[in-house]
C-alpha cells in the first residue's frame, strides 16, 4: 500500500511537472510579442497541412497502385469473345488510372490504333496531374518552414539585443526570451522543413511506381488490340 502511494504520488509529480513546462512554454511564446506568436502560429498551421497533405496523398496513391495481377487478363478473355461492354464494365469496377486508361481504350476499339494510343496518353496525363495534387504545396512548405523559423530567428535576437540596450541591469532572465523564440522557431521550422521534404521524396517515388504500371499496362494492352491482326 506504501509503495502504491509513493508510485501515485511521484505520478502526479510528473503530471504536475509537464503541464508547469507547457505552461512555460506557452508564455515564452507569448513573450516574443505579435511577431514571435505570428510566427509560431504560421508554423504550426504549416505543420498541420504538411501533415494532412502527406496522409492524405499517401493514401491516394496507395489506392491507385493497386492493380489486381488477372485484371490485364480478364480484359484480353473479354476483348477475344467480342464482349468489349464486359470489359467496360469491369474497368468502371476497378478504381485505378490503369482501370481507367484502357476503358479509354476500349470506347475508341475500330478506330486507328494511333487515335487509341493518343485518347489513353491523354487519360493517363491526367490521371498523373491527379496524382501529383498538392505535392508542389509540400515542397513549398519544405522550402518555407526553415525559412520562417530563420525569421523567428532573427526577430527573436532582435528582441534579446533591445533588452539588452534598454534594460539598465541585463540578466539572463531578460535575454532569455528572444533567445528561446530564437531556438524555438528556428528548430520548429526545421523539423517541418525536414518531415515535408522527406514526405515530398518519398510520395514522388510513389507517383514513379505507379507511372510505372500504367505504362506497362498501356503496352499491354495496345499489344492486347493488335493481336487479332496476326
Amino acid at each position: 500500500m506504501l509503495k502504491l502511494g509513493m508510485f501515485l504520488f511521484q505520478n502526479a509529480e510528473e503530471v504536475e511537472e509537464t503541464v508547469e513546462n507547457s505552461q512555460n512554454l506557452i508564455d515564452l511564446i507569448a513573450s516574443g510579442g505579435p511577431m514571435g506568436i505570428a510566427i509560431v502560429t504560421i508554423l504550426l498551421m504549416l505543420s498541420i497541412a504538411a501533415v494532412y497533405i502527406f496522409i492524405e496523398r499517401w493514401l491516394t496513391i496507395s489506392q491507385a497502385s493497386k492493380i489486381d495481377d488477372n485484371f490485364i487478363n480478364n480484359i484480353r478473355a473479354s476483348v477475344a469473345s467480342g464482349n468489349i461492354e464486359g470489359a467496360k464494365a469491369l474497368c468502371r469496377n476497378t478504381d485505378t488510372p490503369v482501370a481507367r486508361m484502357i476503358e479509354k481504350g476500349l470506347s475508341r476499339i475500330g478506330k486507328p490504333l494511333k487515335d487509341i494510343d493518343a485518347a489513353v496518353e491523354n487519360v493517363g496525363n491526367l490521371e498523373v496531374f491527379k496524382l501529383e495534387k498538392n505535392l508542389s504545396s509540400l515542397a513549398s512548405i519544405s522550402g518555407a518552414a526553415p525559412m520562417i523559423g530563420f525569421l523567428g530567428t532573427v526577430t527573436g535576437m532582435i528582441l534579446a539585443f533591445y533588452k539588452m540596450a534598454s534594460e539598465q541591469n541585463v540578466t539572463p532572465d531578460v535575454l532569455a526570451g528572444g533567445i528561446y523564440q530564437a531556438l524555438i522557431t528556428t528548430a520548429f521550422g526545421l523539423l517541418i522543413g525536414i518531415f515535408s521534404f522527406v514526405g515530398y521524396n518519398l510520395l514522388v517515388a510513389r507517383v514513379e511506381q505507379v507511372i510505372f504500371q500504367m505504362e506497362r499496362s498501356t503496352m499491354e494492352f495496345m499489344d492486347l488490340l493488335q493481336e487479332p491482326s496476326h
